[in-house]
């Protein structure tokens, strides 16, 4: 979150001849500063993991954190439903919102605008009202600021997502900006007309007595800002995020596939950036050794493609070869021979139970950040953990209680396409006293709490459990979004109940012959659940083997009934033995079958 960033005292200007950075970024801001109005851009965003966009306000006349005053619009190219707006008060406290939308933001220009009166700040996207801030910190917001806006690559992975340089370069696109001041009673325009258009900028060209291009950078900012890269070309301002050499509006790097993964008869790959239609919809281009690549198809984003495949071996390791492919530059670059490890999707067992915050007990599996290659986990936040003394009220699972994940934005969970049960759990085990925390949280983009007080609902230390009844997921992604009205949302778990299945899915599920599935979560730490799949009532024996062959853990299991199973083994101690950190081989032994796989356990 944004109070990772600016770290010591006020945005630390730093010239580029004393440190120069890997990285180049551009920052367009006013020479003058405004006390109130309405500021307003039409834009869009880049959609890349690791790089934001803006359009804010920022008070750079006064140093110190008690004179910090920052309206912001934050656009994160890891999210593809979400704004973050921000209000940054004296002593540097964030007031930060990420707020849901129902559009992609990254891949069409939308209208984003801020009113600031000495009332309340609004925000507004494409016209209207989304969210507003009234509280008493708004009061404090009463310096004039500049207007600002910047493409950079923060330092803070949590925020901002995993940085990759192969993502570069990344470009934000600003149609027009425009500012009305604060007339209450005698405007003509924004809310009840209380503001008066003073400037629109159709930024066709640098305005010199308007703007100045940024030439420095900050600590937790992985770029510096330079003049090269704000460029203005067919009535639009870009700015430009950069290497140090290939500056400017310009694409001269090939694309690079980041990762594939396999789910059913589909594998998909993300491109480090939009791909060329005809080249990236070519089956011949794609290889799969012992697999038919049917089709191909490009993604509404033009960074992913999905292969229709037939005859893919879920339970071997494969490897995709792709050639000839291009980018969308002009004049495009050509993708080389290029090979990347295909990810098999490994569905969890249901009931899924979560244990959020904490580790994997009691059924529960641990937490862990989401990632292309995880199948569950979080974006953004910080674990916290509270004394195992405390009891929490109206519950006997006090343990999951104990901990959470504060400032989530989201929580995502591989499913397969079908109906689902969700069950959240909540305490506030922080605040004594109502409206100290609010939030919204939406599951599969409808929301199922508004303005959520976890305090006002059932008070301190005891559990909130809110089931929500009859998810459907057609993508794959069980997705729950966090968005803060009043300090920061947190969750505690959830547990996940499939109720059916899409019929296009039940052939991966249900299985015609017997299936040990790979343990979930893997690598894991602490407890990893392990299940399988029988055709019909079988005597079954699971093993488990160190990297030296030898045996640590045995259950067996008489007549064990057809259909799934699932065994939570607890990786961190065995026969009473810790067990070190390293690989370990699980077996499945039936009377007519014997399987076995591998696992890391990570203590």
């Amino acid at each position: 979150m944004k109070n990772l960033i600016f770290t010591l005292f006020t945005i630390l200007l730093i010239s580029p001849f004393l440190i120069s950075k890997d990285y180049k970024g551009g920052e367009y801001r006013t020479k003058e500063s405004f006390l109130y109005g309405r500021f307003e851009t039409r834009l869009k965003s880049p959609q890349k993991e690791g790089v934001l966009a803006s359009f804010f306000t920022y008070h750079d006349f006064s140093s110190g954190l008690q004179n910090w005053n920052e309206i912001d619009i934050e656009i994160l190219g890891r999210y593809n439903n979400a704004v973050q707006f921000n209000v940054i008060s004296p002593g540097q406290v964030n007031n930060v919102r990420q707020h849901f939308v129902n559009f992609n933001p990254h891949l069409d220009y939308h209208v984003y605008a801020f009113e600031w009166t000495p009332d309340y700040v609004a925000w507004f996207i494409n016209g209207v009202e989304v969210y507003r801030q009234t509280a008493e910190h708004i009061a404090t917001i009463n310096k004039a600021q500049k207007l600002m806006m910047n493409i950079w690559n923060p330092a803070y992975n949590n925020w901002v997502g995993e940085w990759n340089a192969n993502i570069l370069p990344a470009f934000a696109y600003y149609d027009w900006i425009s500012y009305s001041s604060y007339t209450p009673g005698n405007g003509s325009y924004g809310t009840n007309n209380n503001f008066t258009p003073l400037w629109r900028d159709e930024l066709d060209s640098w305005d010199t007595n308007r703007w100045d291009k940024a030439t420095h950078t900050f600590g937790g900012n992985n770029c510096d800002f330079i003049h090269e890269n704000i460029v203005f070309r067919d009535g639009k301002m870009i700015l430009c995020l950069t290497d140090n050499v290939n500056i400017g509006y310009v694409d001269k790097k090939s694309p690079t596939p980041l990762w594939a993964r396999a789910i059913n008869n589909k594998v998909r790959i993300m491109f480090s950036e939009e791909m060329e239609k005809t080249s990236a919809e070519t089956p011949s281009n794609y290889i799969i050794v012992n697999a038919t690549i049917e089709s191909a198809l490009l993604l509404e984003d033009e960074r992913s493609v999905d292969l229709t495949v037939s005859g893919l071996d879920p339970s071997i390791i494969s490897n995709l070869i792709m050639m000839n492919l291009k980018d969308k530059a002009e004049p495009a670059n050509n993708m080389g021979l290029k090979a990347i490890t295909i990810q098999n999707t490994q569905f969890p067992t249901f009931p899924l139970k979560l244990n959020a915050g904490g580790i994997g007990i009691n059924g529960y599996v641990a937490d862990q950040e989401f990632k292309p290659l995880t199948e569950y986990g979080y974006l953004d936040g910080t674990n916290v953990s509270y004394s195992s003394s405390i009891q929490i009220n109206g519950t006997d699972e006090d343990v999951i209680y104990q901990t959470d994940r504060t400032g989530l934005v989201k929580y995502l969970v591989r499913v397969p396409n079908g109906v689902y049960d969700v069950k959240l759990m909540f305490a506030e085990n922080y605040h004594t006293t109502s409206g100290k925390r609010i939030f919204d949280v939406f599951v599969q983009s409808e929301m199922v709490e508004n303005k959520l007080d976890i305090f006002q609902k059932v008070g301190a230390n005891s559990a909130y459990e809110k089931l929500v009844q009859n998810v459907n997921v057609t993508d794959n992604i069980l997705e729950i979004f966090f968005a803060a009205h009043i300090d920061n949302p947190l969750i505690n778990g959830f547990v996940i109940t499939q109720k059916s299945l899409d019929t296009k899915d039940e052939s991966s599920v249900y299985p015609d012959q017997f299936q040990l599935y790979q343990n979930f979560p893997n690598p894991f730490n602490g407890q990893t659940n392990i299940s399988y799949y029988l055709h019909q009532n079988d005597d079954v024996t699971l093993k488990i083997y160190n990297l030296l062959g030898n045996l640590i853990y045995e259950e067996k299991e008489s007549n064990q009934s057809a259909g799934y199973h699932s065994i939570n083994w607890n990786g961190e101690t065995s026969y009473g033995i810790e067990l070190a950190s390293g690989i370990y081989f699980f077996s499945l032994i039936g009377s007519t079958f014997k399987q076995t796989k591998k696992m890391v356990l990570l203590n």
